[in-house]
């Protein structure tokens, strides 16, 4: 079943039927200020921290109330209707409504009663507010009045969880007041006659407000139980049904902030209001809602704004081949999903409630390489941060606190940080993250001096970006198990295994190889002849480890539990094939081509669904050893079987760079969420943005997705089609392109800004080869093989691969 489709010309997805499967969100904002919306208005909004800076109130469980409201009234009737289909949620024979998330803003277009409304909801480019563009349009012969009102519902305070559940508290340091043309809620206003620079237990006044701009307020609301009236709802608010919002404030209550204001539409006459909402003191809210007294054109303009920095951003790569839902996704919507994960990493969705006040250290690594051939600077300042997260023995901080201090921060070695945190130990894999993306951003742009820059470690000292890598090999050589591989410490890569304090991980083994291998490449690069010598002795050691004690015939187990146990071996009777040890021995170069094809075909003929491959097989249920804590999900979910889709990128990759473009593609269609428009009853989350995992065989609800938005799916995704099936493979010095595709596609072009130089390349299939090289010419010279050096590159470049 389908509820919209891909307008790719305007970059937006257009939900058609309200009624979907889930909310189908979209996310405004920036790291200043952001707001989650859905297609039917319900979401939240907050300042910095989804956790300290709530603004709007949501309720979790609640299929997707409350949210940013705009109701319409009709004064002569008495009829309402809301601008988005739900709260009010009129018959759809009669209401027609159509929902367009683009980058950065959602439309909502609606027409019920002869009455045509769009509203535009968008947080402005650099600003720390939001704003709710509301323009009606008389379609009728005959003149209207109306009544527009908007309704924000306050949090009573900014901690999402002291609002949630403190209420003996949180209830009563609320009130609410009104002035001119906005409501502003006070939270701890009794403390205005106290000093400024002297704070009482820790707080001082917030102030909230909910402004209306382009019409005068005809009445205002700003108590909950008042505006909604008892035993009413959001879709039957009494402030609506009776045209007046009785001018009540709050105090002690639950606040909000509603307005309304009455407007008469002359036939085919249009009229614009913008509403806006935000965290900021009286007087310069006051002054912000006064600066919007043309909200058409000023919405306009911010609106464009938007849109061309979104543009100029998703425009560094541009792809046409002959697939509609790889173009889509490259081309936006993985990239725009990318940029979200990398802004908001797990902080806040309607899954992650925002209670998560940090930065996960792997998974923001991980979640930079997915921008890094977008926007390298943005990417090397989250690297740089990264790096300053990272301890001195060369481990990362497992949590990065968004008040993260370089230099003065404590460690899992101090009870202080456990407490805090609640992360108690280092993880195996955390700093071993850091070497593929500190290469993609170094390969991507040639910024080869970044190695030389210094950067402080979390807790004391500093150091070259080289030496914090070097740290972080020698963490791993710290702490080996006993067969000398990586220990597991608290976990790897899944936090559902744990092999214990001195089990070992075959996956981090294989990372830490990968590791190994990309100092070498940097200290060759460098000149520096002892530390390569060094590196390839380390590299060799490792590899006879991991061949001798991980190859079990036909795959790579998943590794040992610290009493020696071998987990993920042929025999097991559960989890005896992981798929994350295969996908990884090819991507970090150690399986040899017999092993890399007998690793992969049995990936291909165990694990592989019709919606991607499983994390394991077969699911935990009687055999689970103690550290298997996947064994807690139901079969086929998340850890426990599930087809978590992270993994899904990686298998990409692996498959292209074994040349097999046939198994990359088909990896990539299987769990691509716009090649699955057409089955959204059945993967219920929405088809423009990856989840975390799909249900399993083994689930009830097999092809179920799960766990929107946030996720590292995104980055792992966007690598395996770039640099695997696309091809495009940038390394020290330039760019080597081997394209992994399927037979069938006999062409297709790649738009790409390379080192501040263009590539128009084309690539040419005529023998339905799924990869390999026949010939490549750069500006008319044919070159001897599939390399571009960087120095030959011109301003501009065409470029023709033929496979």
């Amino acid at each position: 079943m389908q509820y919209g489709y891909f307008d790719d010309a305007h970059r937006e997805y257009v939900v058609q039927r309200p009624d979907t499967p889930a909310p189908w969100v979209n996310y405004l904002g920036s790291p200043e200020y952001g707001a989650i919306i859905s297609n039917n208005a319900g979401g939240y909004s907050f300042a910095k921290s989804g956790a300290n800076g709530r603004i709007l109130r949501y309720v979790f469980n609640q299929f997707d109330r409350p949210g940013r409201y705009l109701y319409l009234r009709d004064n002569a009737s008495g009829d309402f209707w809301s601008a988005s289909w739900q709260p009010v949620g009129k018959d759809l024979q009669d209401y027609a409504c159509e929902c367009r998330h683009g980058m950065g803003y959602t439309r909502m277009l609606s027409d019920y009663a002869g009455i045509h409304a769009e509203a535009v909801y968008y947080v402005p480019k650099d600003s720390a507010h939001e704003v709710w563009e509301l323009t009606v349009t008389n379609t009728t012969d005959a003149p209207r009045e109306l009544t527009l009102t908007g309704y924000a519902e306050f949090t009573n305070h900014n901690n999402y969880e002291q609002d949630q559940v403190n209420l003996q508290y949180s209830l009563f340091i609320s009130r609410t007041l009104f002035a001119g043309n906005r409501i502003t809620q006070q939270i701890h206003g009794n403390l205005d006659a106290q000093p400024t620079d002297e704070l009482v237990d820790g707080k001082n006044v917030t102030e909230r407000f909910f402004g209306l701009a382009g019409a005068d307020v005809a009445s205002y609301c700003g108590d909950k139980e008042a505006f909604l009236g008892r035993y009413h709802d959001y879709g039957n608010p009494q402030g609506v049904l009776s045209g007046d919002l009785g001018n009540v404030l709050s105090y002690n209550e639950n606040a909000c902030g509603a307005l309304s204001c009455v407007v008469k539409l002359a036939p085919g006459e249009s009229r614009t209001v913008a509403f806006l909402l935000g965290m900021k003191p009286s007087e310069e809210a006051a002054a912000l809602v006064a600066g919007y007294a043309d909200p058409a054109a000023r919405c306009a303009a911010e609106v464009e704004a938007l849109k061309q920095d979104w543009y100029g951003r998703l425009d560094h790569l541009q792809v046409h081949t002959p697939d509609d839902a790889f173009n889509t996704m490259i081309n936006t919507w993985n990239a725009y999903n990318c940029f979200i994960t990398f802004v908001w990493s797990r902080a806040a969705s309607l899954i992650y409630c925002g209670l998560r006040n940090g930065y996960g250290y792997r998974d923001t690594v991980q979640d930079i390489q997915g921008i890094i051939h977008l926007e390298p600077a943005m990417a090397k300042e989250k690297i740089r941060f990264m790096l300053s997260a990272q301890v001195d023995n060369g481990g990362g901080l497992p949590l990065v606190k968004f008040t993260h201090n370089p230099g003065h921060e404590d460690t899992p070695d101090d009870a202080s940080y456990v407490a805090e945190t609640g992360h108690p130990a280092y993880r195996a894999d955390d700093a071993l993250w850091l070497f593929p993306t500190v290469y993609k951003y170094v390969a991507e742009t040639g910024d080869k001096a970044f190695l030389d820059e210094v950067i402080p470690f979390a807790n004391r000292d500093e150091g070259t970006v080289y030496e914090h890598l070097k740290r972080a090999v020698q963490f791993s050589l710290d702490h080996l198990g006993p067969h000398g591989l990586p220990a597991g410490l608290y976990a790897d890569w899944n936090d559902c295994l744990r092999l214990g304090a001195n089990g070992e991980s075959t996956f981090v083994a294989l990372q830490f190889y990968y590791a190994l291998e990309i100092l070498r490449r940097f200290a060759a690069d460098r000149g520096d002849e002892a530390a390569c010598r060094h590196l390839e002795a380390t590299m060799a050691d490792t590899a006879r480890k991991i061949q001798s004690l991980c190859w079990d015939g036909d795959r790579f187990i998943r590794g040992f539990t610290e009493e020696g146990q071998r987990i993920g071996a042929a025999a097991d009777p559960e989890a005896n094939l992981w798929l994350n040890p295969q996908s990884w021995a090819v991507i970090s170069g150690l399986a040899d081509k017999d092993q890399a094809d007998r690793a992969m075909a049995q990936v291909y003929d165990r694990l592989n669904t019709a919606y991607g491959a499983v994390l394991m097989d077969p699911p935990y249920h009687a055999h689970a050893f103690e550290g298997a804590l996947a064994v807690i999900y139901n079969p086929g979910t998340k850890e426990n079987s599930g087809i978590f889709s992270q993994s899904q990128g990686w298998l990409i990759l692996a498959e292209a760079l074994c040349g097999h473009g046939e198994r990359a593609f088909t990896y990539f269609t299987e769990n691509a969420p716009a090649a699955q428009n057409d089955r959204a009853e059945v993967r219920r989350l929405e088809p423009y943005c990856y989840g975390q995992f799909t249900e399993g065989p083994a689930s009830a609800h097999f092809g179920r997705s799960q766990v929107h938005w946030l996720t590292g799916t995104a980055s792992t995704v966007m690598v395996g089609c770039v640099e695997g099936i696309l091809g495009l493979r940038p390394d020290l010095n330039g760019l080597r392109l081997a394209p992994a595709v399927p037979a069938a596609w006999k062409s297709f072009t790649m738009d790409k800004d390379f080192r501040g130089k263009k590539l128009h390349i084309r690539v040419e299939n005529p023998q339905g080869k799924e990869s390999g090289f026949a010939s490549l010419t750069l500006n008319g010279e044919a070159l001897p093989d599939n390399y571009l050096p960087a120095h030959k590159l011109q301003a501009e470049n065409d470029i023709l691969l033929v496979l």
